[in-house]
């Protein structure tokens, strides 16, 4: 009976080895039916959304991530050159540096490349790398926060005497986004301490006219990348933010491309049964409700996916985590993603999901080729790759049998095109699923409230400096002096004093305190 409505609801592309099963997340017969009002509209939305409309209104932009991997559907021939000659000018670039046509300004051959930016500037070339660059051309190394700490670690990883060769990309729209800017801060600083001029050895991918579009020319950076403010940060991997790393570490950015653009063809046919990103955003909806009653645990059998769940957790969650619907009803959306890989995961939370609290649904990423070139048995009759595979099925079973459901996605291999594939399907699921609930996929409000929050702290930040005095002062009296919260003010000494620049003085309970120079 299993194997029936796995063989029923099993979707195969067989032109390029791809699959989907969701005969584990036990969607009712009916559902379809019952749901072809939302889903005929998510069809509708998707034609929209591709033919130019305002997808995100708060900016009054469109959303054409889709576009990237076929030019020929973007709506005017001005948005076709923003794809087709950046793609062939980054091209053009990685050959320029593999050749040495263009050196480090020391002489001789950039060997690595130092990435700076941070949640879908980094996520995606993160992504890309751990999947497709063993072996790279130039290894990528990743400033992707503000923390002083993890940059002094990145750096030295590289080594000082390195920094002559170590190309840098740092990737802005705005080129105000305060964390790409501090790391860029820091990394000029580390190039200006070993005698080295920044702007010879840097690169930008920004907008044109951003901040950093505008510094990249003042220092005299080797070269400047578009980032169209059509594509968002979250669907940015296929665009110069992705592809520009992908092609200096040497993977095949055609292919990746060709990938994404084969899983489109597939999921633009408005026929449930056939395109697997609305099947996938289908069993999302029957999985949680609707509603996010549950998370999404996303389990890749193979390490070079091990950030796939990091990777989905921004895509989905920034995407479909909304407080409020188009109708300006408050519905409190989202999916919560987690997870590692497998197998690791039988030996850490695979106990809690098997027999603890049924909360989510799995997501099982199976690559069928175990290794390139020839294999050993490590016990007689057995590889590695059989146990991997038994693993993956072993845990589906054990999963269902306790009642958790799931989802398996198969693919033939890791490889610039299924990458592609992969990104593809999941991008256009998360679509489709923000179009069946009523929510805009395209914007963000909670980041941007996240920010002016910091901007906020940073202002009082800077006046509880102001008042700090040899006579040690408590948080609520310096409070009172610039008219602030007594906590944020004490947060903003403890800060200043574990970073050297203030005294603190412990009374019996934060608000006695002190703290001075």
């Amino acid at each position: 009976m299993a194997f029936d409505r796995f063989s029923q609801e099993l979707l195969r592309y067989p032109a390029f080895g791809f699959s989907l099963d969701t005969s584990r997340m036990d969607i009712a017969p009916d559902f379809c039916e019952q749901m072809k009002p939302k889903i005929d509209r998510a069809f509708a939305d998707m034609v929209a959304l591709e033919g130019g409309a305002i997808a995100n209104p708060d900016e009054g932009r469109m959303v054409g991530h889709y576009w990237l991997r076929n030019a020929a559907l973007a709506p005017s021939s001005e948005i076709q050159a923003q794809i087709t000659e950046p793609l062939a000018a980054l091209k053009d670039f990685a050959r320029k540096i593999h050749s040495a046509e263009i050196k480090a300004p020391a002489g001789g051959e950039f060997r690595r490349v130092l990435l700076i930016g941070i949640g879908g500037s980094a996520l995606g070339p993160q992504l890309v790398s751990e999947a497709l660059g063993s072996g790279a051309r130039l290894p990528l190394y990743f400033f992707d926060n503000t923390d002083p700490d993890g940059m002094d670690r990145v750096l030295a990883s590289i080594g000082e005497s390195n920094l002559a060769s170590t190309l840098v990309l740092v990737i802005s729209k705005s080129g105000g986004t305060p964390e790409t800017r501090n790391g860029m801060i820091e990394a000029k600083a580390a190039y200006d301490a070993a005698g080295l001029v920044f702007g010879k050895h840097a690169v930008a991918i920004t907008g044109i006219g951003s901040k950093l579009d505008q510094y990249a020319t003042e220092q005299g950076f080797i070269m400047r990348f578009p980032m169209e403010d059509w594509v968002g940060g979250r669907t940015s991997v296929l665009s110069t933010v992705g592809l520009v790393p992908a092609a200096l570490q040497g993977i095949d950015v055609d292919a990746m491309l060709a990938g994404a653009a084969a899983m489109d063809v597939e999921t633009r046919k408005q026929e449930v049964k056939h395109n697997a990103a609305m099947r996938l955003a289908l069993a999302w909806y029957s999985g949680c409700n609707g509603k996010g009653e549950k998370d999404m645990v996303v389990l890749p059998y193979k390490d070079s996916l091990c950030l796939m769940s990091k990777y989905l957790q921004q895509l989905v969650m920034e995407s479909l985590g909304k407080e409020h619907d188009l109708d300006g009803k408050q519905v409190f959306q989202g999916i919560a993603v987690y997870g590692n890989k497998g197998s690791t995961d039988q030996h850490a939370y695979v106990q809690q999901l098997r027999d603890g609290v049924p909360n989510f649904f799995a997501t099982f990423i199976e690559v069928r080729k175990g290794r390139d070139g020839d294999t050993i048995e490590v016990e007689p009759g057995n590889t590695s790759a059989d146990y991997l595979q038994g693993y993956l099925r072993g845990t589906r079973s054990a999963l269902y049998q306790s009642g958790r459901k799931s989802i398996t996605i198969s693919l033939p291999e890791v490889s610039p095109f299924q990458v592609g594939v992969l990104i593809a399907l999941y991008e256009r699921a998360v679509s489709f699923y923000a179009s069946l609930v009523n929510i805009n996929a395209y914007h963000q409000p909670g980041v941007e409230a996240g920010k002016k929050a910091a901007a906020t702290f940073l202002a009082t930040l800077n006046g509880v400096r102001g008042r700090l005095t040899a006579a040690p002062k408590t948080a609520s009296e310096i409070a009172r002096e610039i008219d602030a919260d007594a906590e944020d003010v004490y947060h903003c000494l403890t800060h200043l004093s574990a970073n050297g620049d203030a005294q603190c003085n412990l009374g019996a309970s934060p608000a006695e305190d002190t703290f001075g120079l």
